[in-house]
Formats: C-alpha cells, sequence, structure tokens
C-alpha cells in the first residue's frame, strides 16, 4: 500500500499542482510573517542593548511616556541632580540629557525635512560613547546656538548638506539653525530624523530653560554591577525619579516596540488565516474529485486485499505528501517574501540594510503544521469516501459516483445560519460596543459555516436561475454548461465557497467603510461650525502657529484648543484621560447639544464642560466638583458648568473634559494646541480668507487648515487608505480562490475526457468546447460573488447598526463597489477557464473516447 501510496502521487502530481500552490501560497504568507516581524524584533532588540546606558536616571511620572508624548509634554528634571548622581560611590560618569520627538525641522522653502512615513523627529544633545548609535561622517560636531547636526539617511532624502539654513520649530519657540555635520547610524535606523545640538542649546531652545534635562545617563565604574549602583542610586535620590539598569531600559523599548510589531504580525496573520481557508476548499475538491475518478482502482485495491482502513490511510497520506511539498515550498517562498517585506519597509525609512534574516525554530515548525494539517484537514472526509468504495466498483465505469441526499447537510446549514443571522441582529441591537463586538463576530462566523454548509443546495437553485439565459443565447453549449455546473452541487459549491468567503470580507468592509465615511460626512456638516479648521496629523503644535494664524488679515471669531493629560477624581472615582481647554466660543466654533448648562457659561475661570456618561458615571450634576491632577504635580479642582449631550458623534468630544484655556495655561504653561477654529470676519469673502490662512501657515508645514470640503476629503483618503490594505491583504484569499476554480475546471476537464471526446465527435467544434467549459465556469464564480456579496452586505450593515450609537448612523451600500465585484467575478471565471477550456478543445477525439 506504501509503494502504491507513492506512486498514486506521483501519477497525479500534475492534477495536485493547484492545491500544493495554494498551500505554498498559504504558508509561504505565515512563514514570511513571522520570520519579517522576528527579524525585526531582533533587530530592534539589539539596538536597544547596545545603546541603553547602564544606569538610567528619569523623571517619575503617574502617567505614560506615550500618552505624555500625544499631548506634547516632556516630563524634566532640574540639572543639579547630575552633580548629586555623580557623588554616589560606583558612579563612573554622569551626563544629563535632552531628548524629544515632539519637534518640527523645514527647510528654507518651509518643507518639512522630517519623515514623510509618520515616524517622529527627534532632537537630542550631542555626547558621544561607545553606545552612541551614530558617529560623526562629515564636518563637526555642533557648537554654539546656531549650528545641528543631522542624520544621513534625512539629509540624503531631503537634500540637505553641511551649512543649509534649517529652522527648528519647538514647544517653546522656534529658532534658526545652519547644518555643521552628518552623522550616520552605526545600527539600525528606527526611521525617525535626528539632530543633535549642543547639551547647553538642546536645554535652552527646546526645554526654554538651561537648567532643564530630560534624563541621566550613568556609567558603572570597574568593579560595580548595573543592578547594585541602581540600588545606590534610589536610596540617594528617594522615590521622586525612575531608577532603569540597561536591562530594564531595553526591555521596557522592546516593549513599546512589540506592541506596533505585534498589530501588523497578528493582521498580517489573520489575513493569512483567511488564505488558508480558501485553500482548504481548493484542496478538498481536488482529492473529492480525485477519489471520483479512482473509483475504480480504490475498487481494485479492495477487491485484491486491501481494507477500508488501508485506503483512508493511502488518501490521507498522499495529503500528507502533498503538505510537506507544498509546505517545503511555501517555506522557501516565505524567506523570500520577508526579503520583499524588508526591502518595503527600508524604503519608508526603517533601514534594515545589512540585517540577518531571523529564522526561530517556530517559523519551520509552524510553516509544516499549517500546511500539513490543513491539507489532511480538507482531504479526510474524501479520504473516508475512498475508504468506503466497494471492491464491486472495481466492475463499474470510472467516474464521479452518485450523489447522495444533501437534506441532513441542509438542515444542519440551516440551522447554523439561522444561529448567526440571530447573532448578528444581537449585535447590532446591544447597548455596549463590547457585548456587540462579541455577538457580531458569532454571527460572522455561525453565517459563514452555515452558508458553506448551506452551498450545494443553494447551487441547485440559484445556478439554474443565474444560468437560465444560456440555451437561449448559447444553444446546446449553454444548456450543457448549466447542467455541468448542477452535475455535482457539492463541487459547485465548494468551489463558490472559496470565491464566496474573499467576496464577503471585501464587501462587508466596503459597505462598513461607506457608511463609515457617509457618517462623518454627516457629522461634519452637523457639527463643524467654524470656516475653517486648523490641525496637525501628529503632534499638538505650539504656541508659534497660534500667533501666525491670529495675524491672518480677514480673520474674525478664533478658538484655540489645547491638549493635556491629566487624571480627574469625581465620585470616589479616578481616571487617566486626556483633557482639552478652549477658548471662549467653543459653541460657535463646534455645535454641541447640552443636557444642562451652555458651553459659554462653562468655559469661564473655574468651571468645565463633561461628557453625559463621565457624569452618569461619576454621579455629578452642574456645580458638581472634579479634582484634576496635572502631569507636572499641580493640582486644581473645577465646577461642572455644563453637560454634554453623548450624540456630537465620532468627530465630537465624547466624555473629554473641557477646561478653558485660561486655567489650562495657568497650570501647564508650557500647554500645547490640538486645534484653531476660525472664522472669516463679518463681510469678508470666506474663500480669500482661507487662502491667506494657509499662506499665514506655510512656515509650519506640521500643520494644515481645511475647510468643510477639504475635511471630508481627508477622512475620505484615510478611510480609502485602510480599505486598500485590506483588499491588498485580501488579495492572496482572491488569487487561491480563482485557483481553486482553475483546479476544478481542470480536474471536471479530465473527470468528462470521454464525455468531451463523444460531443467532438458527433460534431461539437473546439470553439464550442471551449465556450462550454467558460459558461460554466462564469455561472459558478458568479454564484459564489452573489453568496458572497448577500453574506458581507449583512456583516456590513450589522456593523454599521452596531456602530450607530458611536454616532457612525448613516448606512450607505456603495453599489459600485457591488456591481464592480460582480462584473470581476464573471471576469474572474472567464480567465480561470482558458487553461482548462484549451485542454478540453485540445483532446484527441479517438484518445478521449477510449478513455475508461
Amino acid at each position: 500500500m506504501l509503494k502504491a501510496t507513492f506512486r498514486s502521487f506521483l501519477a497525479h502530481k500534475g492534477r495536485m499542482l493547484l492545491s500544493a500552490l495554494a498551500v505554498l501560497l498559504s504558508v509561504a504568507f505565515v512563514s514570511g510573517t513571522l520570520v519579517f516581524t522576528d527579524t525585526i524584533t531582533k533587530t530592534f532588540d539589539d539596538l536597544f542593548k547596545s545603546t541603553s546606558s547602564d544606569v538610567s536616571v528619569t523623571p517619575k511620572s503617574e502617567f505614560e511616556d506615550s500618552d505624555l508624548a500625544a499631548t506634547g509634554q516632556t516630563p524634566t528634571l532640574n540639572r543639579s541632580i547630575i552633580d548629586k548622581i555623580a557623588k554616589i560611590p560606583g558612579v563612573k560618569d554622569a551626563h544629563g540629557g535632552v531628548d524629544l520627538e515632539s519637534v518640527t525641522v523645514v527647510d528654507k522653502n518651509n518643507k518639512s525635512v522630517g519623515p514623510s512615513s509618520g515616524a517622529p523627529t527627534l532632537a537630542t544633545d550631542w555626547y558621544e560613547t561607545d553606545r552612541t548609535p551614530v558617529k560623526i561622517t562629515s564636518g563637526a560636531q555642533p557648537k554654539g546656538a546656531g549650528e545641528v547636526m543631522i542624520d544621513a539617511d534625512t539629509a540624503d532624502k531631503k537634500k540637505v548638506k553641511i551649512g543649509d539654513s534649517l529652522r527648528v520649530i519647538a514647544a517653546v519657540g522656534t529658532f534658526d539653525v545652519k547644518v555643521s555635520g552628518i552623522m550616520t547610524f552605526t545600527a539600525t535606523n528606527p526611521g525617525a530624523a535626528l539632530l543633535a545640538f549642543d547639551t547647553a542649546t538642546a536645554s535652552q531652545r527646546l526645554l526654554g530653560n538651561p537648567d532643564l534635562i530630560t534624563s541621566v545617563s550613568v556609567s558603572t565604574a570597574a568593579g560595580v554591577g548595573d543592578a547594585q549602583l541602581k540600588e545606590r542610586v534610589v536610596q540617594a535620590l528617594g522615590p521622586d525619579v525612575e531608577v532603569k539598569t540597561a536591562a530594564e531600559s531595553a526591555e521596557d523599548a522592546s516593549d513599546q516596540m512589540s506592541g506596533f510589531l505585534d498589530v501588523m504580525k497578528y493582521a498580517m496573520l489573520g489575513f493569512a488565516g483567511v488564505a488558508v481557508l480558501v485553500g482548504i476548499f481548493l484542496i478538498f475538491n481536488t482529492f473529492s474529485m480525485l477519489v471520483a475518478q479512482r473509483t475504480r482502482e480504490l475498487g481494485l485495491m479492495r477487491a485484491i486485499g486491501a481494507s477500508r482502513a488501508d485506503v483512508n490511510r493511502s488518501v490521507l497520506l498522499e495529503a500528507v505528501l502533498l503538505g510537506v511539498v507544498g509546505s517545503t515550498l511555501g517555506l522557501a517562498a516565505g524567506l523570500g517574501l520577508a526579503v520583499g517585506l524588508k526591502a518595503l519597509i527600508s524604503a519608508v525609512g526603517i533601514n534594515l540594510k545589512g540585517t540577518s534574516l531571523v529564522i526561530k525554530a517556530a517559523t519551520p515548525i509552524t510553516a509544516y503544521v499549517v500546511g500539513v494539517v490543513v491539507t489532511v484537514i480538507a482531504a479526510y472526509v474524501p479520504a473516508r469516501r475512498a475508504g468506503k468504495v466497494a471492491p464491486m466498483a472495481a466492475l463499474r465505469e470510472a467516474g464521479a459516483p452518485p450523489q447522495k441526499s444533501i437534506k441532513t447537510r441542509s438542515i444542519i446549514g440551516a440551522v447554523l445560519f439561522g444561529l448567526g443571522a440571530l447573532a448578528l441582529v444581537a449585535g447590532a441591537t446591544a447597548d455596549s460596543g463590547g457585548q456587540g463586538g462579541g455577538f457580531l463576530g458569532l454571527g460572522v462566523l455561525f453565517t459563514l459555516i452555515g452558508f458553506i454548509v448551506l452551498a450545494p443546495l443553494l447551487a441547485r437553485t440559484v445556478v439554474p436561475a443565474l444560468a437560465s439565459w444560456y440555451p437561449k443565447v448559447f444553444g446546446s453549449m449553454g444548456r450543457l454548461s448549466r447542467e455541468n455546473a448542477l452535475r455535482n452541487p457539492r463541487r459547485t459549491g465548494a468551489t463558490a465557497s472559496a470565491i464566496m468567503i474573499g467576496v464577503a470580507l471585501v464587501s462587508g468592509m466596503a459597505v462598513a467603510a461607506s457608511s463609515m465615511s457617509a457618517s462623518f460626512d454627516k457629522q461634519i456638516e452637523k457639527s463643524l461650525g467654524a470656516d475653517f479648521t486648523v490641525q496637525s496629523m501628529g503632534q499638538p503644535f505650539p504656541e508659534d502657529v497660534v500667533a501666525a494664524a491670529k495675524k491672518t488679515p480677514g480673520i474674525g471669531t478664533f478658538v484655540a484648543e489645547t491638549i493635556s493629560n491629566a487624571e480627574l477624581t469625581a465620585g470616589g472615582k479616578s481616571d487617566k484621560v486626556i483633557i482639552i481647554g478652549t477658548d471662549p466660543g467653543l459653541d460657535g466654533a463646534f455645535k454641541s447639544n447640552y443636557l444642562q448648562g451652555s458651553g459659554d457659561a462653562a468655559t469661564k475661570s473655574g468651571k468645565a464642560i463633561v461628557g453625559e456618561d463621565y457624569a452618569k458615571d461619576h454621579n455629578l450634576g452642574l456645580g458638581g466638583k472634579v479634582d484634576i491632577l496635572f502631569p507636572n504635580g499641580a493640582k486644581t479642582t473645577v465646577e461642572v458648568g455644563a453637560i454634554r449631550k453623548k450624540d456630537d458623534g465620532p468627530i465630537g468630544f465624547g466624555n473629554t473634559l473641557i477646561l478653558p484655556n485660561e486655567t489650562m495655561k495657568k497650570f501647564v504653561p508650557d500647554v500645547q494646541y490640538t486645534t484653531l477654529s476660525v472664522d472669516a470676519a463679518d463681510g469678508q469673502d470666506a474663500a480669500k480668507v482661507g487662502a491667506a490662512l494657509k499662506k499665514s501657515l506655510e512656515p509650519f508645514p506640521q500643520v494644515k487648515a481645511r475647510d468643510q470640503s477639504d475635511y471630508k476629503e481627508l477622512i475620505g483618503k484615510q478611510i480609502d487608505t485602510f480599505l486598500y490594505l485590506i483588499y491588498g491583504l485580501l488579495g492572496l484569499a482572491i488569487i487561491i480562490s480563482i485557483l481553486g476554480v482553475i483546479n476544478t475546471l481542470a480536474l471536471s476537464v479530465v473527470e468528462r475526457t470521454r464525455e468531451i471526446g463523444l460531443m467532438r465527435a458527433i460534431g461539437a467544434s473546439r470553439r464550442q468546447i471551449r465556450r462550454m467549459i467558460r459558461l460554466e465556469s462564469m455561472v459558478i464564480a458568479v454564484f459564489g460573488a452573489l453568496v458572497g456579496l448577500a453574506l458581507g452586505m449583512a456583516w456590513g450593515i450589522g456593523a454599521q447598526r452596531l456602530l450607530a450609537s458611536q454616532g457612525l448612523d448613516v448606512l450607505k451600500v456603495p453599489y459600485g463597489t457591488v456591481i464592480g465585484i460582480v462584473v470581476a467575478a464573471a471576469v474572474v471565471g472567464l480567465l480561470a477557464a482558458v487553461m482548462p477550456a484549451f485542454r478540453a478543445a485540445r483532446m484527441n477525439v479517438l484518445r478521449a473516447i477510449a478513455t475508461d
């Protein structure tokens, strides 16, 4: 039986080629993702380990560094702490440094010199040690307030040379510098732009005070361990600072990076899972058809003594061989994919050149487990069917066995689909997002499985309707195409299911995204009252931007919003949140609805606006007290002057607490800005004022002034970018589903070799044979697309109704996309049939008739 299995596998290797390709693609996506993310993780881990000081001292804060960075706030230490640390036994050297992310750098043409990939521009003081990640490769280190060094990668991309003038926009002010030198990363470039000033300039120009620093890097003396020195520093400085060893600093940095990498990793693996699921249908169809075509062969094996278990194991062993071959090739292809992803990420700024690929033991193990297990699972049912072939089958004609009733299957499918539909309804009508999301996920899963199980029944009812016009237009070939698609409903259903999954996901995403875009447009019209909105897409912006905007001729009402982290305490509950400060006139700039009070009354000193849910959760009414703790340790108590309704939608303030800027600036003097709302003055041409405002802001490329139409366009582009990414990642599943159609048709042609030969013998032309195959392929593809559309639109509508409570209350079906999917499915069906149709038409008539 072992010899027979190997010979059978080699004899049918051509028929298994596309199934092996499906395994290859799925495994390649999985292994490539793992190798790529492991490589990046190892690269950054090594970078953090090699650059972390023996012991580091930073300000202690109740807030996460990433949260503070998002609001542009920088915790600082007084420079006097350096002398205290230097006197601690075991300290070889202590250096007070400055490191910031909230800076913008522009050239003489007001073009940003920072990364275009969204990575930050890092500003630091120049202090060279054996752990410094860069070295000076051209020019000289900065000396004095007017000089700076820039990294070589940024200099090359932005055409910056030694002697060029740059303008630095920092939180405490804007200043001009000249490039004194170029520094090159000796290790991985993390994708950021890097500027280095001398230490005094960094403190004065970046922090606004020569006595301030952001950290102290401590080197240990010989014979003193990092942990030992850390204990001494903690004892000397007390609990007001954060002290970490090099290992702890590197681990924290790696943890922050791993959060981003895990999102990317699991997203890619999720789409790989979709590809694997689609591949299962292809492999299932392949083995089902091979078993059907080998009925006589299997019957002969049973007749000469092979047991059911022998035949079952034989087919499963073929599946294992297919999985091993596909996984081996997929693992190799995955390495190629990882190399491609590495080159792609280098192109956007994260330089991994010279970095070797990291292949952990888990990667090949995962690759083979995915490839082999998926193949065996897909082949299990056909293997059981093969084991049930009776010895008497050797005396019958070869071909597909008679079809069994699908009544039981249909009942199971209907129950599963019904449960899924109920879950979708429960998710769409749930009161809480968390609960609704859980129901929605279950609904997607059960409706998908239900449709897959129901696919043969649907094929029997939908395909005749779709192909009803075939006989009228294409005559006898049209009728034969329709009957061939119905000949084996299980096979047609499985082939169409592969297409259905990809189409369902794409159409569901399209409905949700279109509804989201339409809802945002509605909210923009409903909520934005100002003629123009000035915002930054990244970091908050400093006072200099506000001052420039205010000088614009023709402007009227001007409302600036500031942003800060804070800890709020009310009703016995404390929350770490982001709060907003505003100038008077908020209600004119942003149309909020109030449950109690008004925005204008609440934007006075000592007052605050809170959201409806926050007030309810903390038992607050008008006059209620909220204690605020700011990151710098300042404290205040405000009185609730207004409670905002929670219907202000996705671009509203939600539960965010809003203070008057007068209060915000009193307790956070270095607060930065997040939004400017600007109106044209009465009698002024809004278009001309808008143009003048944009002109005023040209020196600050980190911000953009937009009117409502610009704002809608921006939101639309962001949603489109997300959709294109989803479509691209789902492309692999679509490719595999196309391979499934090709494979089914190719094996169907082999199965019907004698039939096609007889048709040719009684007068059918090659052109008619090709047409018959193409029409069969097209109806299967369109059937899968229509079922997928119905399913995907149900998912999309369910998601939209779930998000309606968050203000995304407009349902929009993208009919252009819907029509495009159906047309694309028909085209895919025609293209998938090219090779099988060509092969069928080129058959030798006599040899085909003589086939068993």
